[in-house]
């Protein structure tokens, strides 16, 4: 049943299509977009729209910007003999938030995944390849813990291994915060496999 009239429910159904949002949360979305200043809505329409026209693949490492390259790939300060090689836009993100890594970034978008049909020829491992030709040392794998991204981390490192490039995989193991005997075997041994010494 229609509660509101056509224009909001068709609102609602819009950001109902968004990833994450549900029901309750689109429909708070728009009861705030429609008491927004309209000034404030045309303001968020022109953004949805320039980033949607403007914002395409970084030529070389394949992440979202508004140029041919991005920030990081442009950057003369960053470790570019270091590849650190990601599913997504959003790894990426949250990697540089920690301030720590000075390398570069490959985007996968995606990982090899035969139950869904992806094959390594659906993400960007060609490309990596590519950049591999250049003056590189170090692939570090940072994809998820996953079966999926298990699957990929293998695949590249057999590809990878035999041109003389060092890989190296990102430890997971006891998140911060864990009790033990709540988490499974596998991250357990993963744990205990990389563990530093103190």
């Amino acid at each position: 049943m229609d509660y509101y009239g056509s224009h909001i429910s068709k609102l609602i159904e819009a950001l109902q299509g968004l990833p994450g949002v549900g029901a309750k949360s689109a429909q708070r979305l728009a009861f705030h977009i429609i008491n927004m200043p309209k000034e404030q809505v045309r303001g968020l329409a022109e953004a949805l729209l320039s980033a949607r026209e403007n914002v395409h693949y970084c030529k070389e490492c394949f992440t979202l910007t508004d140029d041919e390259l991005c920030p990081i790939c442009r950057s003369k300060t960053r470790n570019h003999r270091q590849i650190m090689v990601v599913e997504n836009s959003r790894d990426l993100a949250a990697y540089e938030k920690t301030g720590r890594y000075e390398g570069v970034y490959h985007v996968l978008h995606g990982a090899i995944s035969p139950m869904l049909g992806i094959g390594p020829a659906d993400i960007r491992l060609k490309e990596l390849m590519q950049r591999l030709q250049g003056d590189v040392e170090e692939v570090i794998i940072a994809t998820n813990s996953s079966l999926e991204g298990e699957t990929t981390a293998m695949y590249i490192s057999k590809l990878v291994k035999p041109i003389g490039i060092r890989v190296t995989r990102i430890a997971s193991g006891v998140p911060v915060g864990g009790d033990i005997e709540n988490i499974d075997e596998v991250t357990l041994e993963r744990a205990l496999m990389g563990r530093v010494e103190l």
